[in-house]
């Protein structure tokens, strides 16, 4: 009898250890996990941390680039700049490789010509007949509207000019009078003269157009904000807008071409230019860079619209390598503030391009992500995009 006691006072034991040593495995199991999921939390952690912490050492390599480059252009005297040039640098744990180049080698969209544009989109493939057609979607994009109080200013220009002209004395007759003023008034709207005619039926036209190609929304009668608008203009494919964005901008509100720096494709975009008169050219400024007159001279009958007037607007491409391998490509614009300049808002034109946008509004400024007053700065950034904002494309 004892014995069976005995026997089963040890089965109960036995299985009471047994549910302990479950118990215990359980809790086991479940550190184990806990463990696990800690594990991949400090992980992630420390990955976003490292993202974060390569974004903010970026935009300190791209930054500490632009200011070397803007350092390099201010120790020089204003007539020695460098129209393009290039450095390598170490900045903490990246190489930055920076390369830079004159903004007023390229097309302004806001300031340039119609014969000019016409010239680039022929440079780029286009044929002639839809090279001027675009150069004309171009135009009626940017071109305002006039008001009714543009209108009456301008009819009032009209007749004071009817009025005061040779053919308008006592002894001349009225047709002559009226010659004279419908004379005059053709001319202001053949220049597009606000509210004289010109711009107001450009802008009707182009509206028109606009409505007939079954487009969501009219042409905005107001400079390009950006380039990549291109894209909005009926007709010219995405095709046709790649090809050009390399040779446009809107940020240096010129309607000419600085011949010392341009692309060859924007060179031969110059009316008139031929593959002689180009060749020359590109021979010239590698021989003799710094001869600016002699360029002008050998540009002949295609000067019309190139300059050696230095830019203050510089264009940077900068590389940014990581030592752990990583890859950043940044694409910034600044403007050289000289002492006296205005820190915002200046536009980089001669005087003969002051009245070359029709808009007269100064160019977009800062990053996309908005790039607030530089103060006392030497420069200020017009334009700043890099790989973190996501697909890089010129503006």
């Amino acid at each position: 009898m004892r014995a069976g006691v005995t026997l089963a006072a040890k089965s109960a034991r036995r299985a009471e250890s047994g549910f302990v040593l479950v118990a215990v495995l359980w809790i086991l199991a479940a550190l184990a996990t806990l463990a696990l999921i800690y594990s991949s939390y400090t992980i992630n952690t420390a990955a976003s941390s490292r993202v974060a912490d390569d974004r903010v050492q970026a935009e300190a390599s791209i930054r500490a680039g632009v200011e070397m480059a803007v350092y390099r252009q201010l120790a020089l005297p204003e007539k020695a700049r460098l129209v393009r040039g290039g450095f390598d640098m170490r900045v903490g744990r990246t190489a930055v490789s920076v390369r830079f180049r004159s903004e007023g080698a390229r097309i302004d969209l806001n300031a340039a010509p119609a014969d000019l544009l016409t010239g680039l989109f022929t440079a780029v493939g286009v044929d002639s007949g839809r090279a001027e057609t675009f150069a004309e979607r171009v135009v009626g994009w940017r071109t305002k509207a006039a008001t009714g109080a543009d209108a009456n200013a301008a009819a009032g220009g009209a007749n004071a000019t009817s009025a005061n002209a040779p053919g308008s004395g006592a002894n001349a007759g009225s047709a002559g009078t009226n010659a004279v003023g419908a004379n005059a008034n053709s001319a202001r709207a053949d220049a597009g003269f606000a509210g004289a005619g010109g711009a107001e039926d450009k802008a009707a036209k182009e509206d028109k157009l606009y409505s007939e190609q079954h487009m969501p929304y009219p042409p905005r009668h107001a400079p390009f904000d950006n380039a990549l608008e291109l894209s909005l203009l009926p007709g010219i494919s995405l095709g046709v807008v790649e090809r050009v964005l390399p040779f446009v901008t809107v940020f240096s509100g010129r309607g000419d071409v600085d011949v010392a720096s341009a692309d060859p494709t924007v060179l031969s975009a110059l009316p008139q230019m031929t593959p002689q008169i180009l060749g020359a050219v590109l021979n010239a400024r590698v021989s003799e860079p710094g001869d600016g007159h002699a360029l002008l001279e050998l540009l002949g009958p295609a000067k019309s619209h190139a300059t050696t007037e230095a830019s203050k607007a510089f264009r940077t491409s900068i590389a940014v390598d990581f030592d752990n391998g990583r890859h950043v490509h940044a694409e910034v614009v600044f403007r050289l503030k000289d002492q006296g300049d205005k820190a915002q808002g200046a536009t980089d034109q001669s005087p003969k391009d002051q009245g070359a946008n029709d808009q007269g509004a100064t160019p977009q400024s800062g990053k996309d992500q908005g790039v607030k007053d530089q103060g006392d700065e030497p420069y200020e950034l017009i334009y700043w995009r890099d790989d973190f904002d996501g697909p890089l494309q010129s503006a």
